[in-house]
């Protein structure tokens, strides 16, 4: 069985959890769980990257940061994860879903002032499959109306818009290192700050409402309740796991971008065909082949392929199905506009294996396959 995902394993880091092992710390913000930080702020060139337990934690974060309260309302794709509407519904903030570019994947930037009102706070713009957004077009929208930006990148560590990194060009982002991300450490997230401003509150946020970071400092002689907060630490161990996924982050790369094209390459001929529809990149955008996915005519037929690719010992995923349909999403907002893609193209979406490591050999067998399954 050729398996959808799994998760990246360099070799190294098991040295690095046994030096954690070793350090005398096991909690958050440790040796490695600061080298993992200053390794993205540098990287990225960010004000700031504050480690959490995942990429729901960075979000529920960026909810505290910009104040969100009951009565408010986000502007988001309604083609995406829970966790990007529930950061903000736990706040009491109500969700506007707008439609998707069928190209990407990414919400629609047209459809975004259609959707803004006296109480609006925020767009939560989300990278889908390392893919950027139109992130000048929303930049723009967000400024004239007073709106801030939250970059969802938990599928876009690496990718980059215009040069400049994903993550990076809103007010803040947030990153995944689950185990199907790109870069893991089974469970964690990254909240990144694009503004000084911010910096201290994350910091008292994320150590449960206190000031400890300024007392590890040495800044004050003891640390006391400051602001509300929750445990949103990264532990030693997962930050030492990847801390060694950081160090080859390059090579990484370069191994998923050979599976990535060897799929473009292979499937392109049924893309001019008209049998599939296979991702579009966005001139201004690099991507970081976080995932290769391919479109069918209709739901039947991916469906078909699905049980096809199954039966050849491939295992694929499906992917979202979109918020707005779902019993919560009707509960907790609504969608704005027409429903002209997210649903119809969700249906006929079809993800490809993709993970460090693949090897020439499965990819193209995995092409052969799909091939296989059109001649038939």
């Amino acid at each position: 069985m050729i398996p959808f995902y799994k998760p990246c394993v360099t070799g190294k880091e098991s040295v690095a959890i046994q030096q954690a092992l070793t350090n005398g710390k096991l909690s958050g913000n440790g040796p490695f769980g600061n080298k993992s930080a200053k390794w993205l702020e540098m990287r990225l060139g960010c004000e700031k990257a504050v480690l959490t337990p995942s990429c729901t934690d960075a979000l529920e974060m960026t909810a505290l940061l910009m104040g969100i309260e009951q009565g408010d309302e986000v502007i988001m794709p309604s083609y995406t994860f829970v966790s990007t509407a529930n950061a903000y519904v736990l706040r009491g903030a109500a969700i506007r879903f707008i439609d998707v570019d069928p190209l990407t994947m990414n919400l629609d930037p047209n459809l975004i002032e259609d959707a803004i009102t006296e109480r609006t706070k925020a767009i939560v713009a989300v990278h889908y499959a390392g893919i950027p957004c139109n992130m000048d077009e929303i930049m723009d929208i967000a400024a004239r109306h007073g709106l801030f930006v939250v970059e969802d990148a938990a599928q876009a560590l690496m990718s980059t818009y215009k040069g400049k990194h994903a993550g990076t060009i809103g007010h803040f982002g947030a990153f995944s290192f689950h185990d199907t991300k790109n870069y893991t450490c089974g469970e964690g997230g990254a909240l990144i700050l694009n503004d000084s401003a911010f910096m201290e509150r994350a910091e008292i946020l994320q150590e449960k409402g206190t000031n400890r970071s300024q007392f590890v400092r040495g800044e004050v002689d003891k640390y006391t309740w400051q602001d509300i907060g929750s445990s949103y630490l990264l532990s030693e161990i997962n930050a030492a796991y990847l801390s060694a996924q950081l160090e080859d982050a390059d090579a990484i790369l370069q191994d998923r971008m050979a599976s990535w094209e060897l799929y473009q390459q292979g499937l392109e001929n049924l893309a001019g065909e008209g049998l599939l529809e296979i991702p579009h990149v966005p001139e201004e955008t690099r991507h970081n082949a976080h995932m290769f996915y391919v479109k069918t005519r209709d739901g039947e037929t991916r469906n078909r392929l699905m049980k096809f690719l199954r039966d050849k010992q491939i295992q694929t995923a499906s992917h979202y199905v979109p918020l707005h349909s779902s019993a919560a999403g009707s509960k907790y907002g609504k969608l704005v506009g027409e429903d002209k893609y997210t649903t119809a193209d969700s249906a006929r979406l079809l993800r490809l294996p993709m993970y460090y490591d693949m090897g020439e050999e499965a990819v193209r067998y995995v092409i052969e396959q799909v091939r296989n399954f059109f001649k038939a």
